[in-house]
């Protein structure tokens, strides 16, 4: 870390490998160059923002860089990048806050922590606020599925593989080989899902195939 320098990290999130987080790195980082912050790391996940806790290694790594003083700030692009779930989100930011870390959110340019170290009421507000939107988004996009589903069914669309498409073991091993590879490497079922930007289950059905 350069010295007198702030330091921070960049949190980045994108639901599925065929979206880009170029321009949110993009935008915090031109941010952070003009505030003159140093940006120590950039933690990236591609996974649902429903997703839980145990889930979520970008997040744990930001709290791992806070928690071990290394940076003062995490900057993310807009507030569903952290979570859609409130739980998940709230729980973040208050994580950060023990460690005297500030989030701040790009869309709002809303920082969590004012400039003397404590909480800023208004950012408390609006991140509520914002949390829950974006897990009302969420919800409405799964209903939204969920009746296309049905109408396309009610259509006598068929959904799903189509009969007689099922892969055999070989076809889909084959199919998996980036996957293989990296278990062959002793690489968690977690950390193979991250390298080859596919599911972890998918990672879990390779792993039980090649046993097989």
């Amino acid at each position: 870390m350069t010295e007198g320098k702030v330091s921070v990290a960049v949190l980045v999130r994108v639901s599925t490998v065929k979206q880009e987080t170029a321009r949110q790195i993009s935008e915090l980082q031109e941010y952070a160059v003009g505030k003159g912050y140093e940006i120590l790391e950039v933690c990236q996940e591609t996974i649902s923002g429903t997703a839980g806790d145990e889930q979520r290694h970008g997040l744990r790594r930001a709290e791992q860089l806070a928690r071990e003083g290394k940076i003062k700030k995490v900057l993310v692009h807009e507030i569903s990048r952290i979570a859609r779930r409130n739980s998940v989100a709230h729980r973040f930011v208050e994580t950060l806050e023990d460690y005297g870390v500030s989030l701040y959110w790009h869309a709002q340019g809303v920082e969590t922590l004012l400039p003397n170290g404590k909480r800023n009421p208004a950012a408390g507000i609006m991140l509520a606020l914002l949390a829950e939107i974006a897990r009302n988004e969420s919800e409405t996009l799964r209903d939204r599925i969920k009746s296309g589903l049905a109408l396309a069914r009610n259509r006598g669309v068929v959904l799903g593989r189509r009969k007689g498409t099922t892969l055999s073991r070989d076809e889909f091993l084959q199919k998996h080989k980036d996957i293989i590879r990296q278990l062959k490497a002793r690489q968690s079922l977690r950390n193979t899902a991250k390298i080859v930007g596919k599911g972890i289950s998918t990672v879990q059905r390779v792993k039980i195939a090649l046993a097989a």
